[in-house]
């Protein structure tokens, strides 16, 4: 990188410049070719691996994740940190974003030919990329930053590390989050579309499949809700199901995964197709989405049993409110209108970006039979209109919903309290953000001064919810449903030292590390002098733990004076002091 360094030296501008003006013009013919042609021809020589190990996938292209679809492939790392990262080809390094959650350490690298490769989860960068923004995070004084370096500020080649894995942000594990986006509409598009190759020749595997009654008359198997159809494979290696009886609208969802080779994984699906007498009614795939549609992934699948169960049903069907433009080919809404007295042979195809593909052949027979018995849901509640705005007096608290917060109109149980009310469940999403509003006028201003609101999760736990206090009044804005309360925090966080005691030589030390934690709101702010100067503490909230390098500043006193300041979400206040000794 040194010789790359030397023969910018006295060209930087004029070769910046004309980088910039590749860069246009490869975008200008990137836009051209995509609407002249209407699908642009992915390039399969140009971008390498962005790591030099067999590349093993936990995670796929759009994957199915909560409220999103994901937007990149997770490669294993072996299950450590550390590996090096190379730049997938020549570029600069666009936009540099460090987080406690999401992406945690990321980098952005944008390429002459109109592509930008994203790298997240890191655990650092190259030293030339840590000086820079360490730098800055010194500057600014803070942990959490993001930049966007000039075009030609920092120069990459192809091969050169650039970075290293790491498990930062909202990882679940050790690995590399890779994608490659347009650098003009910054949508995502399947990394394994250029070239990046992944061993693979596993076909999908199906759990279960549904039908759906969709319109007033319909029925299934003498049912009116959702039906469990069962299969079985056949000889062939396709799979049938038992014939459904059925009348009216109907509709179908799967419940499947991927594996590659070489990873016992359950990742997601590229592509699903619908035909029904040889005639392809629905079919999408995963080539790319755009990041503003990725919440309805609410209605792609069947959120009432994803509430129920945590298991997601695929729907081959346009849902209401869905408004995703993933879809290559939709007939009649991909929904099946069964006439009765006539048969039909429905085909589910489900296919991985290898190719290999399972098949289930469900056979339909056109029946209007007597209904079982069955005991149903009645529906009661607050009738919620998705398409108007909806406000709620519930005793002490007032809710709101702006128009279109929800995707289709239902019955919403709202239960009203105090200091604790419940609005209805987590089997209906939410799209926008609603409002929800605490009366605090009877609680002394001591009191409210420690007080926030928080959501109940599943075994009755306060999550801290961000509480906006304004007079008699606490506010907060989420899009979860569920029981919401007011809580109250009195006890400060907890610091204490995990590698190092009071008074304590440190002189071999390469970081010092501590523990910090809240048992209730949550860690709000932190921060460290040393001597009296700002150090730069790397926050993991995963193991709740604050990390200073020694590398990042000389020190020129021998004795060493630690102080380290946590401040809760309600403002409950810790101070930590030590001192150490260094050469």
């Amino acid at each position: 990188m040194q010789s790359y360094r030397n023969q910018l030296n006295g060209f930087n501008y004029f070769r910046t410049n004309i980088w910039a003006m590749k860069f246009v013009l490869s975008i200008l013919f990137f836009l051209l070719v995509s609407t002249i042609y209407g699908q642009y021809e992915y390039p399969q020589n140009t971008f390498r691996s962005p790591l030099d190990i067999p590349l093993i996938l936990s995670g796929t292209f759009g994957e199915l994740r909560s409220n999103h679809f994901h937007a990149g492939i997770d490669i294993k790392t072996q299950k450590r940190t550390g590996l090096p990262i190379y730049a997938i080809a020549d570029g600069t390094v666009s936009r540099i974003k460090i987080s406690h959650w999401g992406y945690g350490k990321a980098l952005y690298v944008a390429h002459p030919n109109g592509y930008t490769s994203v790298y997240a989860h890191l655990k650092n960068f190259s030293p030339e990329i840590e000086a820079y923004i360490k730098k800055i995070q010194y500057e600014r004084k803070s942990y959490e930053i993001e930049v966007f370096p000039d075009y030609g500020e920092l120069n990459v080649e192809k091969g050169e590390v650039m970075a290293y894995t790491g498990n930062t942000g909202g990882s679940s594990g050790p690995h590399l989050h890779f994608e490659i986006r347009s650098s003009i509409t910054e949508k995502p598009t399947n990394p394994l579309l250029y070239g990046i190759d992944v061993k693979d020749e596993t076909k999908p595997t199906i759990n279960n499949v549904y039908a759906y009654p969709l319109s007033a008359n319909a029925q299934v198997n003498q049912q009116k809700t959702k039906v469990q159809i069962p299969i079985t494979r056949q000889k062939d290696g396709t799979y049938r199901a038992n014939t459904v009886l059925a009348s009216g609208t109907i509709g179908f969802g799967i419940n499947a995964y991927d594996r590659q080779d070489l990873a016992t994984n359950r990742n997601g699906l590229f592509a699903l197709e619908q035909k029904v007498d040889g005639k392809v009614v629905s079919q999408y795939d995963f080539e790319t989405f755009s990041f503003s549609e990725t919440r309805y992934i609410n209605t792609f699948i069947d959120y009432d049993h994803f509430g129920r169960y945590r298991q997601r049903i695929q729907l081959f069907y346009l849902a209401e409110g869905n408004e995703l433009g993933i879809y290559n080919t939709l007939v009649n809404e991909g929904k099946l209108q069964v006439a009765i007295g006539r048969s039909y042979e429905v085909e589910l195809r489900l296919t991985d970006i290898k190719g290999n593909e399972t098949i289930l052949i469900i056979p339909v027979e056109g029946r209007n039979s007597p209904l079982k018995q069955i005991d149903r849901e009645t529906p009661s509640g607050q009738f919620i209109k998705a398409s108007k705005p909806n406000n709620f007096d519930l005793d002490g608290a007032k809710v709101y919903f702006p128009a279109n917060t929800f995707y289709k109109d239902f019955y919403a149980n709202l239960i009203p309290g105090k200091d604790t009310v419940t609005i209805h469940n987590n089997r209906v999403p939410a799209h926008k953000n609603f409002t929800l509003t605490f009366d605090v006028a009877s609680y002394p201003e001591s009191v409210r001064k420690k007080m926030f609101i928080a959501r109940l999760d599943r075994k009755g736990r306060p999550d801290f919810m961000k509480t906006y206090k304004r007079g008699n009044t606490f506010t907060t804005r989420t899009r979860s449903l569920g029981t919401f309360t007011l809580a109250k925090d009195s006890v400060p966080p907890s610091i204490r030292p995990k590698n190092f005691k009071d008074k304590q030589w440190l002189t071999n030390y390469h970081y010092l590390s501590l523990r910090i934690s809240d048992d209730l709101s949550g860690i709000n702010t932190y921060s460290a002098t040393l001597n009296g100067q700002w150090i730069l503490m790397e926050y993991e909230p995963k193991t709740k733990t604050i990390t200073y390098n020694f590398d990042d500043k000389i020190l020129n006193t021998t004795q060493c004076d630690l102080r380290v300041e946590v401040t809760d979400n309600v403002g409950n206040t810790s101070m930590f002091r030590s001192v150490f000794f260094r050469k």
